[in-house]
């Protein structure tokens, strides 16, 4: 658990400005600006922040206020990790690991079953 954020499963945007030090008007534009930071929205409307939103907002923030990079750079950045992190395994190893756990998934409900 991060030091400082409440250990629930989603934050409020108050409680998410507290712990990041950002208002929360600059978090409902980095929304704007990052499609991959999406909180979900409560039937009220209220943005409900998940630990990998926190993170997400975490990171923006380093690249921003921390390396200086604009928010097109900040983009760029962003985009790149996650073509990298996409890229490390191999098509083949990733359908061995799906059929390994789809033989296992087979195998509990099997065992359930009986």
């Amino acid at each position: 658990m991060d030091a400082g954020l409440p250990d629930k499963l989603y934050l409020k945007i108050g409680e998410v400005s507290a712990f990041t030090g950002l208002p929360a008007s600059v978090l409902r534009y980095w929304e704007s600006e990052f499609p991959s930071l999406r909180p979900k929205k409560s039937a009220s409307g209220q943005r409900l922040y998940t630990r990998k939103d926190v993170d997400q907002v975490v990171e923006i923030k380093t690249l921003l206020y921390g390396e200086k990079l604009t928010i097109e750079g900040a983009k760029r950045r962003i985009e790149g990790k996650r073509k990298a992190v996409a890229v490390q395994v191999p098509q083949d190893m990733l359908t061995e690991m799906i059929r390994e756990i789809r033989d296992e998934l087979r195998s509990l409900r099997d065992a359930i079953s009986e």
